[in-house]
């Protein structure tokens, strides 16, 4: 099983809220995740971005990858050089 970090959208239709969650990369978007990380609203300004610090390295240290958005918020917070 290969596990990715990914967002999975939430919110109204125009008012986009994400879930940072470690998932099965050949499950669907939206679908069934293993671990809620954090979350991520680009409708705020700034952004807010929250992510469990702990949770996340457990994952990155277990071999998951991340997709190119997750990496660049991750990288953000301080997890990823």
């Amino acid at each position: 099983m290969a596990v990715k970090l990914r967002l999975t959208r939430m919110g109204k239709k125009g008012k986009p809220f994400y879930r940072i969650v470690a998932m099965d990369s050949r499950k669907a978007r939206d679908g069934q995740y293993i671990e809620s990380i954090g979350y991520y609203d680009p409708t705020k300004e700034p952004a807010v971005v929250k992510i469990d610090t702990e949770v996340a390295s457990k994952w990155l240290n277990n071999g998951a990858q991340c997709t190119d958005t997750v990496k660049d918020l991750l990288k953000k917070e301080g997890l990823i050089k």
